[in-house]
């Protein structure tokens, strides 16, 4: 009698420790501001940084007459073409140039034209068929080429990194410059330049 009483006292203690554990697979997702440091952060290039940085290119060439002050609209191919990665963060740069032509493109309202040349070989196709007959004209226009930029974005990220080998402490500076090139001439009529320093025990991986 007392063995299974043991047994019983012994099952009803097990069992409501084992309520008490927490089973879920997965804890559930938390939205963060993308425009503050967010949980997991490191020493690399976040999305607090993108957004900082197409922000303040944005409002520098909004506020450049040779940019905005045009009679005529500036043609302006912003994408990652000539943008080079030389640091040591790992960054996809299409989520500067995005960033920034989708945001100029909002704020300018008509005062530049930005011209889609990552999307050129879907406006030839489209082009084809519209000359071989295989569609109509459409309703817009009919022109003898796709659209010719004035201006064209270019850029370099650069970094310099340094560690403590004692504390394991990181620290990462990095540069990002942005130039604005004039594709008649070769000038450039805009530059802009972000720049920032981070610490921290890094064991963050970025991909």
């Amino acid at each position: 009698m007392k063995t299974a009483c043991a047994l019983a006292t012994a099952s009803l203690v097990l069992s409501g420790c084992a309520s008490n554990i927490d089973n879920a697979k997965g804890k559930p997702s938390v939205y963060e501001d993308v425009s503050t440091t967010g949980s997991v952060g490191g020493v690399g290039i976040e999305s607090q940084d993108v957004v900082a940085v197409t922000d303040k290119m944005m409002r520098d060439m909004m506020a450049n007459p040779l940019l905005t002050g045009r009679s005529t609209p500036p043609r302006i191919i912003i994408d990652n073409e000539y943008i080079k990665n030389e640091s040591t963060s790992v960054v996809n740069t299409n989520m500067f140039t995005d960033r920034l032509r989708i945001e100029l493109n909002r704020a300018a309202n008509g005062r530049m034209v930005f011209v889609g040349r990552h999307f050129s070989d879907m406006v030839q196709k489209e082009r084809d068929l519209k000359r071989d007959g295989a569609v109509d004209g459409g309703t817009i226009r009919k022109t003898a080429a796709q659209a010719g930029a004035d201006f064209r974005l270019g850029g370099r990220i650069s970094s310099l990194d340094a560690i403590d080998r004692n504390t394991g402490t990181q620290s990462r500076y990095s540069q990002i410059s942005f130039e604005m090139v004039d594709l008649e001439l070769g000038t450039i009529v805009w530059s802009g330049l972000y720049e920032m320093r981070k610490a921290a025990r890094d064991n963050v991986v970025y991909r």
